[in-house]
């Protein structure tokens, strides 16, 4: 992680940032949800599982294994 800020100046900065990246985060998601939403369901049941499972898998799982 980043050293402290030092100035008050770079603290809003800082704040500043991090709210950009969890708007930017947020837009993703809500691109994300309305793409689901959207999509056949019978035709991708398969393959979302597939995937959900993969993304499951590789970050849900190895997180808790860290832990």
């Amino acid at each position: 992680m980043a050293s402290k800020a030092k100035t008050p100046e770079d603290t809003l900065l800082l704040e500043e940032r991090k709210v950009k990246a969890l708007e930017k985060i947020a837009n993703v998601l809500d691109a994300l949800t309305l793409w689901f939403e959207d999509i056949e369901k019978d035709e991708w049941s398969d393959r979302m599982q597939w995937y959900l499972a993969e993304i499951h898998t590789k970050f849900v799982a190895e997180n808790k294994e860290e832990k």
